[in-house]
């Protein structure tokens, strides 16, 4: 990273973006032309994985089965920062970028703590049970994290626009 005095280097803190993050933006290559993707997910317990669902066909399944090597971004607390000189302006936020390896996910039990773990994400429940028809007919994608870092910008002095 460029920018060290701009590096999250803590390890929770890091897992504490994605925990607070809604959304995470998985970019993938196909034949050397991008293609990203905004997805719900939920983060493996001990922080090392992201699970994904999704339907069983598609354009992002059809890339991964060709090539699993991912890249991964999260982002939170956005604030635009409004300064008297344009080129002044800037943006507070703290965000994630990783990369790793996607596993389609094919064992029941895996597949029911990957719906557990976005379901916790994104809500308080505590689900006991899923209906089995249906986690057979969901994919699920396990994300195995290679590399990640993180990146936290605040600005200070500057005047926030109204």
């Amino acid at each position: 990273m460029r920018r060290k005095d701009r590096e999250v280097r803590d390890r929770e803190e890091i897992l504490s973006i994605l925990e607070k993050a809604d959304v995470c933006r998985l970019a993938m290559c196909d034949n050397n032309i991008p293609y990203i993707v905004t997805l719900n997910f939920g983060l493996k317990e001990g922080g090392n994985s992201l699970y994904f669902h999704c339907a069983g066909v598609g354009k992002k399944l059809d890339i991964l089965r060709k090539n699993n090597l991912v890249c991964f971004q999260a982002d939170i607390e956005h604030e635009f920062f409004l300064h008297t000189i344009a080129c002044g302006c800037s943006m507070r936020y703290k965000s994630v970028v990783g990369l790793g390896r996607i596993h389609f996910v094919h064992e029941v039990s895996e597949k029911i703590e990957g719906l557990r773990a976005i379901t916790n994400h994104y809500t308080d429940m505590k689900s006991s049970g899923f209906i089995d028809e249906l986690v057979d007919k969901t994919t699920i994608l396990r994300l195995d994290i290679e590399e990640i870092a993180g990146k936290s910008l605040v600005m200070p002095g500057h005047m926030r626009q109204e």
